[in-house]
């Protein structure tokens, strides 16, 4: 049997239970449920192709396409014991790239353990970079390697500076954790840990938002980031009092007008200058130039359909997309990888960069100042 011999095409749920017996065959741990499967057949953004020969079927290959972005990431691929060596996973492979190149999809990403020679030697055939290192990843404490391949041939990434990512610890922190990330991109040395995030968080909350905890002023990030020494700019395309349409209640929107005047007033005195414009892309391209690393307030709606303000750091432009840090991440559902560097067209990032009805657009960028250089 040759790879010639193999067709392969999209799996369907009588599938189901010949997929489940390549997992049981291929995987000792971390095996997909069938439930999982069953799941993921039918998924709006999952690809999950099998490799069958003469109505058996040799192996599977699944891909999780990020919403709302231009992000792939191979979850899993797996072929049985007795079918490898038969180029089954490399068919298997480039059938999963142009799958998900149409779905307009710029990059596909993974994570392969250290010691699996013969699946890193797969990927690097295939133009599979590594870019990164998980350590002690696995359940065996071994490490992973994470691979990245450009699948529609534009520029590969090139990044002027490394930005460290960081997880936001709580649900409602978000702006200090990109901020941390702005900060730790031009500046090795800041500490990014919870009580910094938390101490960040205390100085710009806007005290309440849509639910729950408040969310961060823009101006209030910017104060921060200014006590701590750096040089800030911030961009701001209202006057009026930040995220009082997302409240029912007078008693809290009054609260915000007043928080929102407060930082208006602190501005001033710290003698900082809003720039009152919409933000665009041109804006944006301006700071990296001018080696600023660049927070953005944006809609998650393409990303969860939930239209929540959120904080992201961007971490890298390109004829093609600009790319961000998430701090969000939701374990039970990605992994840190899917929260790096994350492409987003450029086509995209104006609807997705303004929020609510008002359309707000506010950006922060921070540099490294005299001040710290200094010290």
């Amino acid at each position: 049997m040759t790879q010639y011999d193999v067709a392969v095409r999209a799996a369907t749920d009588l599938d189901l239970n010949a997929l489940l017996e390549i997992e049981q065959q291929s995987f000792s741990q971390d095996r997909l449920s069938a439930r999982s499967l069953k799941r993921w057949i039918s998924a709006k953004h999952g690809i999950l192709l099998v490799a069958q020969c003469q109505q058996q079927l040799l192996g599977y290959g699944l891909v999780w396409c990020h919403k709302g972005t231009r992000l792939a990431r191979l979850y899993s691929l797996a072929v049985t014991p007795h079918a490898q060596g038969k180029g089954i996973a490399q068919q298997l492979l480039k059938a999963l790239e142009q799958a998900t190149a149409q779905r307009g999809r710029l990059y596909m990403r993974l994570e392969v353990a250290v010691n699996n020679t013969q699946a890193i030697g797969l990927y690097e055939k295939l133009g599979y970079r590594v870019f990164g290192q998980y350590s002690d990843y696995y359940d065996d404490h071994s490490d992973a390697l994470r691979m990245q391949k450009n699948i529609r041939q534009t520029d590969e990434l090139q990044f002027a500076r490394l930005t460290p990512w960081y997880q936001q610890t709580t649900e409602f922190t978000c702006g200090p954790s990109a901020l941390l990330m702005a900060m730790g991109s031009v500046n090795q040395k800041q500490v990014l840990d919870q009580g910094a995030e938390l101490a960040i968080w205390r100085e710009a909350t806007t005290i309440f938002m849509t639910s729950g905890h408040g969310g961060c002023h823009p101006l209030g990030l910017a104060l921060a980031a200014d006590k701590r020494g750096y040089d800030v700019e911030i961009m701001l395309n209202t006057e009026d009092a930040l995220f009082v349409d997302g409240v029912r209640s007078e008693t809290k929107k009054t609260v915000l007008r007043a928080v929102h005047q407060q930082f208006v007033e602190q501005i001033s005195q710290h003698e900082l200058s809003i720039n009152y414009s919409d933000v665009d892309l041109s804006h944006i391209e301006q700071w990296v130039e001018r080696g600023f690393s660049v927070l953005v307030l944006i809609s998650t709606y393409r990303f969860d359909g939930k239209k929540s303000p959120h904080w992201v750091c961007i971490t890298h432009l390109d004829d093609h997309c600009l790319y961000v840090h998430d701090p969000f991440c939701e374990n039970d559902k990605q992994r840190a990888l899917d929260c790096q560097h994350v492409p987003v067209s450029r086509a995209d990032f104006s609807s997705m960069a303004a929020f609510g009805t008002s359309r707000l657009r506010t950006a922060v960028a921070v540099n490294l100042s005299a001040r710290i250089k200094g010290k």
